[in-house]
């Protein structure tokens, strides 16, 4: 089993979901998200997603780009993002983690070189935003060569049919992208979800994370009561550059920002016992 669906087993057996929380590579600086990476998992993180930095990144709203305006400006490169995991790896083993991107990067990289540079710094799964199913040979052969999960987006717009077509050859979790626009400008309702979560339930077996519209302990905790995983990214983002002292990091930075995923993570371990209070 990968450490993905470890995690996901193990989790299941506990009866509760997953907290993913998600940073930008380099943002604001290298130092500060490697610490706030390497604290992630003893906050309450379950799984943790990266976001690899990129000029163009279509899908997110204001906040995750400004991030990844700031982790460029501040250095950030693939095989930057890639040393950030190995670091981790150092001292955790088993905490997953999904690096979060674009295309247009991996094939300026070079995907094979890519995927066993991945693998081999201890990343467990891609999410390729802009990849349509139809272009998937593009990064599956070589992603599955190194033991590479591809988790593929699911939307409120994607029919029946166009689901079953997105989900083969995915692995790992099915990310679930609970509003119709970019990142972190609405959240979806507890009815929303109730509608969604099952219908994608009858096309899969994978497990279920809802985000791009997660923000507070009470909405993670709903995600999960639901479905099998929260991701929380604008969220973290928000208040992380609140702190900032003129676009830098203060000796507050990182304990923020963890202190925010312990708050969540409460929830998270919560929510399927008690309401949440908003």
């Amino acid at each position: 089993m990968s450490r993905i669906q470890e995690k996901f087993a193990a989790l299941r057996a506990e009866g509760r979901g997953a907290l993913i929380p998600f940073l930008e590579a380099f943002d604001p600086d290298r130092d500060t998200s490697a610490a706030i990476l390497r604290g992630m998992p003893a906050a309450g993180a379950d799984l943790i997603e990266i976001g690899m930095p990129f000029t163009d990144p279509m899908a997110d709203g204001p906040t995750i780009q400004a991030a990844g305006l700031r982790g460029l400006a501040a250095g950030a490169t693939l095989a930057g993002t890639l040393d950030l995991v190995r670091e981790f790896r150092a001292h955790d083993n088993a905490t997953p983690i999904i690096l979060m991107g674009y295309l247009n990067p991996l094939l300026a990289f070079g995907i094979p070189h890519f995927c066993a540079r991945a693998a081999d710094a201890g990343v467990d799964g891609l999410i390729v935003v802009d990849l349509p199913s139809e272009e998937a040979d593009l990064l599956a052969p070589d992603a599955a060569a190194h033991g590479l999960d591809i988790i593929r987006l699911v939307a409120p717009t994607t029919s029946d049919e166009r689901m079953r077509q997105v989900l083969q050859g995915s692995s790992g979790f099915v990310y679930y992208v609970s509003i119709a626009g970019i990142t972190g400008t609405r959240t979806a309702s507890a009815g929303e979800l109730a509608v969604a979560i099952p219908r994608i339930r009858r096309a899969t077996k994978l497990p279920i994370a809802v985000g791009f519209g997660v923000r507070s302990p009470a909405q993670a905790a709903e995600a999960v009561r639901l479905a099998d995983g929260a991701v929380v990214a604008s969220a973290l983002i928000d208040s992380m550059a609140a702190g900032l002292d003129e676009g830098r990091a203060t000796p507050q930075t990182v304990d923020g920002v963890l202190d925010q995923i312990r708050g969540l993570a409460h929830a998270v371990r919560q929510a399927r016992q008690e309401k949440v209070p908003a």
